[in-house]
């Protein structure tokens, strides 16, 4: 499975074909993800990030410990749920969890992501600029 991200222009693959998580994999940026299904639910391990990236803009870090555990659930047409745990011991004392519930939003397109040092800002509408 591929999972494409509008930011950055970013895509992750997701081995479903029943191999175990490798051992000691290549540090990437996103890491390398095996996915099973548990009933509805598709839950995916990625491990062998490179700890170079935050976990998200508000700058939660992120080191080369970093274990995810996502779980996502279709719970009706139109919502995913996605629950996210974050295991870092290098970086935190326990485990965490982020939930998010995606909206299916039809007759939409992934855009280009453009960020040049707010050279093009005065370019961009508004909900695409860079934060």
């Amino acid at each position: 499975m591929t999972l494409l991200y509008e930011a950055f222009d970013l895509y992750r693959q997701v081995f479903l074909d029943g191999r175990e998580p490798a051992r000691d994999p290549n540090p990437t940026w996103l890491g390398y993800s095996v996915g099973k299904w548990e009933g509805d639910t598709l839950v995916v391990d990625a491990i062998g990030l490179n700890g170079k990236a935050w976990l998200d803009q508000a700058g939660h870090p992120a080191t080369d410990s970093l274990h995810v555990t996502e779980r996502f659930r279709r719970r009706d047409f139109g919502h995913l749920e996605i629950q996210t745990i974050i295991d870092d011991p290098k970086a935190y004392t326990r485990p965490w969890t982020a939930n998010v519930v995606m909206k299916f939003q039809p007759g939409t397109e992934l855009l280009e992501f453009v960020c040049e040092n707010e050279k093009d800002l005065k370019h961009l509408q508004r909900r695409y600029r860079c934060q």
